[in-house]
């Protein structure tokens, strides 16, 4: 009856782990070998710009519902304030939610994890998800959701993909952490779609 017992309790933690297990590896491969192949074609002129790209982020994040706050008074305009302080809002949500989980899951960054990856510069914290790439696309998505149009579409979402990308180029985080990140930010920026004008 034990050796029945343990052999079904190994059946049972084969077919359910092992397929977890090889889905984690295979995206661990699949981070691994994104970023060193990204590493091994960086430019000084590249790396440059991407870094630059990368550090507007914080300034971007604020300018958005800023402007909008400054143009909805000056305009004396509700909806636009309004606006303002949902892309605040979300943003800033998306900021906690993102802290939250990183100390949840403490992933390393992608240079500590493999010996292979130089990172262009060497944060303090936590990878898993993208805190530049949250914001960008919490940001990104609620004013789009406040302004539809394809004027504000367009810039919006080249602005967040490239931070996204920005990131996995300097080496800082893997793919899964940008993709994670982005889905977090316009994720918290549907949630609180509520507070629209």
């Amino acid at each position: 009856m034990k050796s029945i017992t343990r052999l079904y309790l190994t059946l049972v933690l084969l077919t359910t782990a092992t397929p977890l297990t090889i889905a984690q590896s295979g995206l661990q491969r699949f981070d691994d070998r994104t970023l060193e192949y990204l590493a091994a074609h960086r430019t000084p002129g590249q790396t440059k710009a991407w870094l630059f790209i990368s550090n507007t982020n914080d300034y971007v994040n604020v300018a958005i519902p800023a402007g909008l706050l400054v143009a909805g008074i000056i305009d004396h305009n509700p909806d636009m304030r309004q606006n303002a302080l949902y892309v605040a809002t979300s943003t800033a949500t998306t900021f906690l939610l993102n802290t939250l989980i990183k100390k949840l899951v403490r992933r390393p960054r992608p240079f500590i994890s493999n010996v292979h990856l130089t990172a262009v510069y060497q944060p303090s914290s936590t990878s898993f998800p993208s805190g530049h790439t949250s914001s960008a696309f919490s940001s990104a998505t609620a004013l789009v959701r406040a302004y539809p149009k394809w004027y504000v579409i367009a810039p919006a979402f080249l602005w967040s993909g490239a931070i996204g990308y920005s990131r996995m180029y300097l080496g800082v985080h893997y793919p899964s952490d940008v993709t994670a990140g982005a889905l977090l930010g316009a994720g918290t920026a549907f949630g609180l779609g509520f507070m629209r004008p």
